[in-house]
This record gives structure tokens, sequence and C-alpha cells, in this order.
């Protein structure tokens, strides 16, 4: 009975997800264009990549609503992009970001951050973009900007970036996800003691527990010039394929084994009604590069 139901859900999320992936490729937008922003840079540095740049310098990059809608019109505008394949954010040498803007929460009470639903913006990221994002964390990224860094797909670090969760520092929690993410990351034991520590882990240790998938000898510009080179191949294949092998990544954090395999199973037969799933396969056999059409 469990498995017939997981079966139907799976093909009826299977087919919203192409036709959704669908609906959104034809959308309009020029990515020759870009916004004007006050707190991030936004720029195509390579063919099909999206590069976001954290832009509060004196503030080292610390987050904030403003940061936040900024942040999340760009992403939403590369996503809907049918030339972006990946997308990148970055900050600067010395800060991912530092932190949440403390000025901006400092004076905030109990009724005012409920009511407002503080914060909840911050996780667009997380739960709309479809696109492969990835990390580029030289420097410090605490707090909030550990949360963001969590949020993306993949991290790369440099070898001496500091990431943590100090807010037990302010009396407060992670409040953007952090305990559960870096739960999900590292195990309870070791996200426990260093959410009721505060205490900080370098890029050498996000490596080596798995919250990083490369640490990248040398600063900022070789972090980001292998970053980059990620996303470009990323964004190299088909975009209907890479959007589905993202999505049952995501859902093994979500469902059991059981269910998570027969997910993965339904999408990958509907992408045997993808156009570029014959590409694939036909230039495969006759040892041809793909030229794909993103459908």
């Amino acid at each position: 009975m469990l498995f017939s139901r997981c079966s139907r859900l799976a093909m009826a999320s299977t087919n919203r997800t192409l036709t959704s992936y669908l609906t959104r490729a034809s959308r309009p937008f020029s990515s020759t264009s870009p916004a004007s922003y006050e707190h991030i840079l936004t720029e195509i540095p390579k063919p099909g990549v999206g590069l976001i740049t954290l832009n509060r310098p004196k503030a080292l990059n610390a987050l904030s609503s403003p940061l936040f809608e900024e942040l999340n019109d760009a992403l939403s505008k590369y996503d809907g992009d049918k030339e972006i394949g990946a997308i990148v954010i970055t900050g600067s040498e010395k800060a991912f970001a530092a932190g949440a803007d403390i000025k901006e929460m400092a004076p905030l009470t109990f009724s005012s951050a409920y009511s407002n639903n503080f914060i909840a913006p911050w996780s667009h990221l997380a739960n709309s973009i479809r696109t492969p994002v990835i990390a580029a964390v030289s420097g410090y990224a605490l707090g909030g900007g550990c949360e963001l860094a969590l949020m993306c797909d993949i991290i790369y670090c440099t070898e001496t970036a500091t990431f943590g969760q100090p807010e037990i520092k302010l009396g407060v929690i992670p409040g953007a996800g952090g305990s559960q993410r870096l739960t999900r990351a590292i195990g309870k034991s070791k996200a426990m003691e260093l959410i009721l520590t505060g205490k900080n882990f370098s890029g050498k240790e996000a490596g080596e527990w798995g919250v990083a998938a490369r640490v990248i000898e040398g600063g900022k510009e070789e972090l980001l010039a292998q970053t980059l080179k990620t996303a470009e191949t990323i964004a190299s294949y088909s975009r209907v394929a890479v959007v589905a092998a993202k999505e049952v990544v995501n859902k093994s954090q979500e469902l059991s084994l059981r269910e998570g395999v027969e997910y993965e199973r339904r999408l990958f037969h509907g992408l045997f009604g993808s156009k570029d799933q014959k590409i694939g396969m036909t230039a495969f056999a006759e040892k041809k590069k793909p030229e794909w059409s993103h459908e």
C-alpha cells in the first residue's frame, strides 16, 4: 500500500518537475542587462554561469534584509534565465559573510520578529532555486554567513576560511537553518558542540568533516577560479537532467531509503520523455559531443 502510494506521488512529482522546468526555461530574461544593486554585484564570467558577489565590505558582508532582497532577486533572475545552468555566490577574500547585521536585529521584539516572520525570506535560496548553487567561501562565514553557505548545493572554501555558529554568545540560536543543516552535514554530537560553545572551525576542518566538497589551496583568486570551473562544467550539461539530479539528491535528506530510491527511479523514468535524453544517448552511441536542447 505504502509502496504504491509513493509510486503515484513520485510520478506526479515527476510530471510537475518537468512541466515546471520547461515553463521556467521559456520565460524571457536578458542576462546581458544585469540589474543594478547596492549590496551585491552580478556578472556572467563563464558561459552559462551566473556569479553573485556579496558587496558590503565595510560590514564584512554582514547579512541584512535589504541585502537578501537583492540576493533573492538576483537568484530568481538567474534561475529563470534559460542560458544560466549554474550559480556561484561568493564574498571578499576577508569575508564571505561575517554574520547577520546585529544593528538590524538588536531592537527587535518577539512580537515584531514573529509577526513579520523575520529572516524567513532568507530561505528563498534553499526553498525555491532549482539551478545548482555553489558557495565559494574565503575568510569569515559566521552565523548567517555559515547558514547561507550551507543553503548552497556545494561549498568550496580556502583552508583558512572560518566557519561557525556563534549565536549562543549573543543570547540567541541559529535562525536560518544552521542547527538543521550543520547537524545533517557533520552529525549531532559535533554540531551540538559547535552550536552550544559558539566555537569556530576552519576551512580545512570543513573539508575533513564533509561540510565543504573541496578545500582549495591558495587565496580567493584560485578559489573562485576552481569554483567557476566546476560551475561551468555543470552548466555544460542538459538543464533538465541537472535540475532532476539536484532534486533527487535533496530528496535523500527528507525521505527514507526505500522512498528515496523509488522517487529517484520515477524521475529517471520521466527523463526518457525529454529531448535531451535522446540527444545524449544518440551522441554517445555515435561518439559525438551532445548539443543539448534543454528540453
